[in-house]
């Protein structure tokens, strides 16, 4: 099986770096986009399982790339977890109803992140089998 995919999108270098290192403790491979059209840009070139992705960036807000995404089928299954320092509850509920999977706070607590990072990257390939295996039923029941 193949590592899982995380594409880093934040415009501020600091807080990528961070977020690597964050994700050293996981087998994955990452990439980094540095703006919202980068970030839609490197999700057709990458194909990540999971994004990280902050809310205030320049070219498009992480609210209309998550929005974009997920209503794409072709996207629409990627996880997203906006990482941001908006915390107003109304932030909240424009990131859930752009479609956002889960959110967290800066500063970032390493612990609660690489458990956030974990269930998500467990529910993607859980869903991920659960679609193999759909479609494998359909293929046996096409058969004369």
């Amino acid at each position: 099986m193949s590592l899982p995919k995380i594409l880093i999108a934040d415009d501020n270098a600091a807080n990528r770096e961070l977020l690597e290192a964050l994700l050293a403790k996981f087998d994955c491979d990452t990439a980094i986009a540095v703006d919202g059209k980068d970030t839609l840009e490197q999700v057709e070139k990458f194909g990540p399982d999971l994004i990280l992705l902050d809310v205030m960036m320049p070219k498009l807000s992480g609210f209309e790339v998550c929005r974009k995404l997920k209503s794409d089928p072709k996207t629409s299954k990627i996880m997203i977890l906006m990482v941001t320092a908006l915390s107003e509850l109304g932030d909240i509920e424009r990131a859930v109803e752009a479609g956002t999977d889960d959110f967290l706070s800066k500063p970032v607590n390493s612990l609660e992140f690489q458990r956030r990072v974990s269930n998500m990257l467990k529910l993607k390939g859980t869903e991920d089998e659960l679609e193999r295996l759909r479609a494998y039923i359909r293929e046996m029941e096409e058969r004369p």
